[in-house]
């Protein structure tokens, strides 16, 4: 019985011995990737966002031009490239 006793001792100091170190590595390098990674950005500072307007005809106006574009690309009428530069035009008026 005795030798029974000192193996569960045993097991139960190594077990705990193992579980402190893990946690210890752990909150290290928690501690690391904290010190790495960028502060999460704050709800508090975050503006609130304007109340969502409905679309003006501007903007439908785009819409459609942007869906005639995808159709001549999806044609073959235009090229990856000039599909590109016409889109980047259209949203930058």
């Amino acid at each position: 019985m005795p030798g029974l006793l000192r193996g569960v001792a045993r097991t139960a100091v190594v077990a705990g011995t193992a579980t402190a170190v893990s946690n210890r590595v752990s909150r290290r390098q928690q501690g690391r990737w904290a010190q790495q990674a960028p502060p999460p950005p704050s709800l508090v500072d975050t503006p609130p966002l304007p109340p969502s307007a409905p679309l003006t005809d501007d903007m439908n106006d785009k819409i459609d031009q942007l869906k005639r574009l995808g159709e001549l690309k999806a044609q073959g009428v235009l090229t990856e490239g000039e599909f590109a530069d016409q889109k980047r035009r259209i949203l930058s008026d």
